[in-house]
């Protein structure tokens, strides 16, 4: 069976999960709980449902909505109709997600209206992004179809039609197409597979150790890599139930936990730092928790052991990746002592090869700093569309350079010592400066600006905006930031913006970030 999930596809996965854990819970999500046997047949059924849209095999479907379970169907739906996914942040404002929808060529996209007070098939409208969209939970505004209905027009689809269509998918076919900022200041496409997908999240579940009647609560995004295939497919590789979380708060967690006997709770190490600040600790029963996975900023030894003596976790682990390798490279191990886990990122995973290199491409001694590459089977095909930018990401002999600089000690383990060059980390959302710059020049205010990241006690690290006005312009910082938040997603939005004469440059006319970046925390007092 391991060979099967390793180089098989997610609609042959849907089918063994419902062989090998029939009766057991695969989702719950409210009043709706669903058997595995169960779930295979809504996505059975949602396949139809898309085969009746004329969805073909390979069509790009994007998703944009908050963790629920219609987002679990309508996923193993579309892969059971061939189709790619093309998962939508819900921090995105409309022209932000319209961008993602245009330059992936997505067939349709599937929404929500009201979560959170947003609106997201109106800001589409507003965006002018032209396809359809199935709403799947809430009202379904006018020109748009309810999901209901979507899956009831599918009904007239014969069965035998979705399971050949299913049968068709093959390992090396598209799974997705995972958006990720770059340093040119627009979003690119991962292109990753069905094959890669299923054998890095066989070996991430065995190595943190996730089984068959875990209780999985999964409060990291389905649209980020975490929530989706260290969530949704992992959680299917292994048996354990889907218990989807869209709103993080330490209260309602800790409800949740008690109440659904929660055993699994990964997160960035923000979320358990909430969860021990929270004044509804002592008494909230979490002596269900066993295991937790966390990652994407530096963690204090002192986390580890509170999470384990604190919140009773019997196993924590760190790893390492970005989307460009599957969202997975390196992991610590189960058995590994608490400063490890908490100083390094872990080992490579069984099948990649990861190495600290020099400018020369050639390994540099154990112990000394260089950048992060990595080969294996996880890397992605390529940016979609974007041949140069793959070139310079991948080179000819299949290393990815992350653009991140680490140490790696005598045992194989690494430690990322700086991040891709200008990147910041806000509450385990990568933020790149050159994306949320490209953003604030939208505002017919602003001549010039510079992004830097900046410490913050809650999330880490925040964005401050050095900004040069126009000549005839007039602002306050806080205006601007009122405008930043109003149209960018809240983790790129500048919490801080300093109005300057000037940005500081070198010779050749590049901005000097780091001078800025010492200036923010000189500004902010650290």
């Amino acid at each position: 069976m391991r060979g099967d999930l390793e180089w098989g596809t997610v609609p042959r996965l849907v089918r063994s999960a419902a062989e090998r854990f029939s009766d057991l819970e695969a989702v719950v999500d409210d009043r709706v709980r669903l058997t595995f046997a169960e779930l295979a047949d809504r996505a059975e059924r949602a396949t139809r449902a898309f085969i009746r849209s004329g969805v073909e095999a390979g069509d790009r479907v994007a998703i944009w909505a908050p963790n629920i379970h219609e987002w679990v169907v309508a996923l193993l739906g579309l892969h059971g109709a061939g189709a790619v996914l093309v998962p939508l942040n819900t921090r995105f404002k409309g022209a932000e997600a319209a961008y993602i929808l245009e330059k992936s060529g997505a067939r349709m996209a599937l929404t929500v209206t009201g979560f959170l007070g947003a609106d997201y098939a109106g800001m589409l409208r507003e965006a002018r992004a032209v396809l359809p969209i199935v709403v799947l939970r809430g009202d379904a505004p006018a020109g748009t179809v309810a999901w209901d209905d979507f899956l009831q027009a599918g009904d007239s689809v014969d069965p035998a039609d979705a399971r050949d269509r299913a049968a068709a998918v093959g390992p090396d076919d598209l799974s997705d197409v995972m958006f990720t900022s770059g340093t040119t200041g627009r979003p690119k496409g991962a292109m990753l597979t069905h094959g890669q997908t299923l054998r890095s999240f066989a070996d991430w579940a065995e190595v943190v150790g996730l089984r068959a009647g875990d209780r999985y609560l999964v409060v990291n995004p389905f649209f980020h890599s975490f929530g989706y295939k260290a969530g949704i497919v992992a959680s299917l590789i292994a048996g354990a139930t889907i218990v989807p979380h869209a709103v993080f708060d330490p209260s309602s967690v800790l409800g949740r936990v008690a109440e659904e006997r929660i055993t699994m709770l990964p997160g960035p190490p923000t979320l358990y730092q909430s969860i021990l600040a929270d004044p509804q600790l002592p008494d909230a029963d979490i002596t269900s928790l066993r295991l937790a996975v966390t990652g994407a900023a530096v963690i204090p030894v002192d986390l580890i052991h509170r999470m384990r003596g604190e919140l009773g976790f019997e196993t924590v682990v760190t790893g390492y990746g970005l989307t460009e390798c599957n969202g997975i490279a390196t992991m610590c191990r189960h058995d590994d002592d608490a400063e490890t886990i908490a100083t390094t990122s872990g080992r490579a995973i069984p099948g990649v090869e990861v190495l600290v290199a020099g400018d020369d491409g050639a390994e540099v001694e154990r112990g000394l700093p260089g950048e992060v590459i990595v080969r294996g089977y996880n890397v992605m095909r390529a940016y979609f569309d974007e041949p140069e930018e793959t070139a310079a990401a991948i080179d000819e002999s299949g290393w990815l350079h992350t653009g991140d600089i680490g140490v790696m000690d005598e045992r194989g383990y690494l430690r990322i010592t700086d991040r891709k060059k200008d990147m910041f980390i806000v509450g385990g959302f990568n933020a790149y400066p050159a994306e949320v710059e490209s953003l604030v020049l939208r505002n017919r205010k602003v001549a010039q600006v510079a992004v830097v990241g900046v410490p913050d006690e809650r999330l880490g690290e925040v964005g401050m905006a050095f900004v040069v006005l126009r000549p005839d312009a007039d602002a306050t910082p806080d205006e601007l930031v009122e405008w930043c938040r109003a149209e960018m997603a809240n983790y790129k939005a500048p919490r801080y913006v300093e109005i300057v004469d000037a940005l500081p440059l070198n010779a050749s006319g590049k901005i000097l970030k780091f001078e800025l970046r010492d200036r923010g925390r000189s500004v902010l007092g650290w």
